[in-house]
């Protein structure tokens, strides 16, 4: 005969043991989990100081123009206008050896970060851009800042292209990128924090492009323009740019003798940056001028730049003259009227796609 009373006092005296047994175990196996969490993984700090080379032009180890004064009066600006600005901020690409990539933010004269140990390589970059598209970043070898597709329905292309040549992609102007790397870095402990420091690079030049008329000025209402033959992108692990090259479009201002543009640029394409460290095959440079006159009429230039760019493939001063409207096409239609950015033309921002 079953004893329930003593069955029922086992029953309770096994699960109060067991109880008291699972605070101890689960104890432990916490413990466990911990000790293998990432956030116990130590990091070792170092210090970033960066410093910016605020340059707009870089034309074969040296600038084109040797002071500021040689620079023209008429420019209607001065050298160290054109300057670029120190960023908002800095953004430091850690590609690890463990295959983890990360990016770390700070502000633009650096700060204090921490890596992992071991080995890794670092891009560093300005966070604070617009237009620029950063494409291919899942390696230190093919990260690159391309920037966003721009079309214009009248535009019809480079006419000094050479026959094999492809038709370009036309894209909108990139903003101001600055960059530097570092191949290997070796985080480690010390007995005293490291400091690196950081020379940023301008990556995007400057154009200043100068388009001047000889005759019918006053009767011009509006001007763009269009810069073809320009890189693409650039590479940010030194500053080269690639081979590709694309048409930047952008907007112009009336001024008493013609038009004129300030253009960003990457430079031209397949092209060293001699900051980060030229045999070339035959390219050409075209330039393009669309006016809508008064009564409407639309009328389009395009020069042969060729030279002036292979004289300055980072950044210059590029200059057309002898642009002419006739009495004719100023005058047609009667005495013409204004006419607004709204009937100007179609523009269509388009981002790359990211491969």
């Amino acid at each position: 005969m079953i004893n329930c009373k003593k069955s029922a006092r086992l029953m309770i005296g096994t699960l109060c043991a067991m109880a008291l047994a699972m605070p101890t175990l689960t104890s432990c196996e916490h413990k466990d989990l911990c000790f293998d969490h990432d956030v116990h993984s130590p990091k070792y700090d170092f210090r970033v100081v960066a410093t910016y080379q605020q340059e707009w032009e870089l034309n074969l180890n040296e600038k084109a123009w040797g002071s500021e004064a040689e620079w023209p009066e008429k420019y209607g600006m001065t050298y160290d206008g054109l300057r670029p600005a120190v960023p908002a901020g800095l953004r430091m690409h850690v590609f690890s050896e463990s295959g983890v990539n990360d990016m770390i933010n700070m502000p633009a004269e650096g700060g204090v970060v921490g890596l992992q140990p071991g080995d890794h390589q670092l891009l560093f970059y300005n966070n604070d851009t617009e237009y620029i598209l950063f494409d291919d970043m899942y390696s230190f070898a093919s990260a690159k800042a391309t920037t966003r597709t721009r079309t214009r329905s009248t535009y019809m292309g480079n006419p000094f292209k050479n026959n094999d040549a492809k038709g370009e992609p036309t894209v909108t102007m990139p903003d101001m990128l600055y960059g530097n790397y570092n191949a290997k870095y070796t985080s480690e402990r010390t007995t005293e924090m490291p400091m690196m420091n950081v020379t940023m690079h301008p990556m995007v030049f400057k154009y200043l492009v100068r388009y001047e008329f000889s005759k019918g000025l006053k009767y011009v209402s509006l001007v763009r323009g269009a810069l073809s033959g320009m890189a693409a992108s650039v590479y940010m692990n030194n500053g080269h740019t690639t081979t590709d090259a694309a048409t930047l479009l952008y907007d112009c201002t009336l001024e008493p003798w013609g038009a004129q543009a300030i253009v960003t640029s990457f430079g031209v394409p397949d092209w060293p940056n001699s900051l980060y460290q030229p045999t070339r095959g035959p390219r050409s440079y075209a330039l393009n001028l669309e006016v809508r006159l008064k009564n409407g009429l639309i009328k389009s230039f395009d020069f042969d730049v060729t030279k002036q760019i292979e004289a300055q493939p980072q950044g210059g001063v590029i200059v057309v003259k002898g642009l002419e409207i006739s009495d004719e096409d100023g005058k047609q239609g009667g005495s013409g009227f204004d006419v607004s950015v709204d009937g100007w033309g179609d523009y269509e921002d388009i981002v790359i796609p990211l491969k």
